[in-house]
């Protein structure tokens, strides 16, 4: 029994931490009101294989595209090198691009190293500008005066503490331009007497992290992760948080049952319960059908969304090389494909 307790301290540990990061009260012993955070675009998932399951992926492993999930996940990579890109059209004509890469030394013997990308491109901005000598205050300047942009930079680290318990991190650097503007500048409180350029760009530092456990049951893993901890940022006067979020994950694979069906067929079931800081709690499912451990097929459900409640994919591997591509339809908006391509040696 101690050597069990031992063994499951390390999480119950994190468990703790993270409640006490994750659940911040106010002085009055209150949780944080919703809808506070900034920097949205790190919410959104961008891997084609992720989002088909619903981004149910806390658990899975061995992919260099776990710093995007769960860092964790690295720590158990067979490769020595993994490669992934991954690109998106998502909502309003905006596009994501990210990538992945890790770096697996000696065997895992020194923990497995990784580096993570991700771009914003908010495309095409009509833009005004404030003009004392118009009439209405302000004139049109078209689109190209300025280009938002946004993007985070990560560096990962991931070790297998033994046969069931993992751990890793990724610290990053996250920056968001949004351009300049031309304010006005009084004397008193009515006096225009000029103008002045303001430049809108903030960066922070931030961290995520998280644990996998091998039950021994099985294929049967517990994970847990933090993502996007870090400190308050502000735009003139509003401060606001990036968008923390605390997942927990199980996963287990279906064909464990039928043991003259697992070498050519797989059946992953996953759960993950998320506490996000900018909306309410949700719970994500997810399946994927692998036969030969060469063709995917997959679908996944998000409770609590507005706009969007599934998604469906398939993926193809073969000699190293991996292609994904999910489908996500929207009630108001266009429908969201993404495209993820990977290689590993």
């Amino acid at each position: 029994m101690n050597k069990k307790i031992f063994k499951i301290l390390p999480l119950l540990i994190f468990l703790f931490i993270v409640n006490g990061i994750v659940l911040p009260q106010n002085d009055k012993g209150e949780k944080e009101k919703l809808a506070q955070t900034g920097f949205q675009f790190l919410s959104v998932g961008t891997s084609a294989r992720a989002t088909a399951l619903g981004e149910a992926y806390t658990t899975y492993e061995g992919h260099s595209e776990a710093l995007f999930y769960n860092p964790a996940g690295l720590a158990r990579m067979n490769s020595f090198l993994g490669i992934a890109f991954n690109q998106m059209n998502w909502i309003a004509d905006i596009k994501y691009y990210s990538g992945s890469f890790s770096f697996n030394f000696e065997e895992g013997k020194y923990g497995v190293f990784g580096l993570s990308f991700l771009s914003i491109d908010y495309g095409k901005f009509y833009w005004t500008q404030v003009d004392p000598a118009s009439e209405k205050g302000y004139k049109d300047i078209g689109a190209g005066w300025a280009k938002p942009t946004a993007y985070a930079i990560g560096l990962g680290y991931a070790k297998e503490l033994s046969d069931k318990f993992s751990v890793g991190g990724q610290i990053k650097y996250v920056k968001q331009k949004l351009g300049t503007s031309i304010i006005p500048v009084y004397k008193g409180f009515d006096e225009l007497v000029g103008t002045e350029e303001q430049d809108y760009a903030l960066g922070v530092l931030a961290f995520d992290f998280g644990t996998l456990y091998k039950t021994g049951f099985k294929s049967l893993v517990f994970g847990m992760s933090v993502r996007n901890f870090a400190q308050e940022l502000k735009y003139e006067k509003e401060s606001f948080q990036l968008p923390l979020t605390f997942k927990i994950g199980i996963s287990f694979n279906l064909i464990d049952f039928f043991p003259e069906m697992q070498e050519n067929h797989s059946f992953l079931v996953s759960l993950d319960a998320a506490h996000p800081r900018s909306h309410p709690e949700y719970i994500a499912i997810g399946g994927e059908y692998i036969f030969m451990n060469m063709f995917s097929i997959r679908g996944g459900y998000v409770s609590g969304q507005d706009l969007y409640s599934y998604s469906v994919g398939f993926g193809i591997r073969t000699f190293g090389f991996q292609f994904d591509y999910a489908f996500t339809p929207f009630d108001v908006f266009n429908n969201v494909h993404r495209f993820s391509i990977g290689f590993a040696y």
